[in-house]
């Protein structure tokens, strides 16, 4: 059971799961997914009545969404102390490619390089971590959903908005990747 659950699942398990997640939340009555609208629930449960945008009923709206991030917080902890080898499994064309932009250490979840207190503090590791995670929570509130509740909800329930967003997502990232990530690396 613990080689199960602490290695990848083929994706013949886990497309199938993904897959039925979107008709289990249309049978309980709801059409959306994804782990973005967490904040606003979490910011309405906490200064309730302080902006009109968090003023709504969150509480029969969001309960389920607070859950479902919950668990993925729990899951990641567990899975850190418990769920086997911590090193990612990267291609060797990949690392390749990151050790021609200084990213070497690849021990962890995350390169070192890019992810401590002292790579923040350059400008490159301000612009990439600051700069970009604020494009990319802008980018999910204008979106309105993040990737995962486009591409597997929106895709799902045959919204446009969906398509044109998960476009949009890819080729920001495919942008990102061969433009800017080499300027600043």
């Amino acid at each position: 059971m613990m080689a199960m659950v602490s290695g990848p699942w083929p994706w013949y398990v886990a497309g199938p799961l993904i897959g039925l997640f979107v008709p289990a939340l249309l049978l309980v009555g709801n059409k959306v997914f994804g782990v973005s609208g967490s904040l606003r629930h979490s910011c309405s449960a906490v200064i309730p009545g302080r902006l009109q945008y968090f003023r709504y009923d969150w509480k029969s709206k969001g309960v389920w969404n607070l859950l479902f991030v919950a668990g993925i917080l729990v899951g990641g902890l567990l899975a850190s102390h418990w769920g086997g080898p911590q090193g990612v499994a990267i291609s060797e064309h990949t690392r390749v490619a990151l050790a021609q932009l200084g990213i070497h250490d690849f021990s962890g979840l995350a390169p070192h390089e890019v992810f401590t207190w002292r790579a923040l503090l350059t400008v490159r590791g301000f612009v990439s971590v600051v700069i970009g995670g604020f494009f990319v929570g802008f980018g999910t509130a204008y979106a309105g959903g993040c990737t995962s509740g486009h591409a597997i909800s929106g895709l799902a329930n045959l919204q446009l908005p969906s398509l044109i967003a998960v476009v949009g997502f890819f080729a920001g990232g495919l942008a990102a990747t061969h433009f800017i990530i080499p300027l600043l690396w």
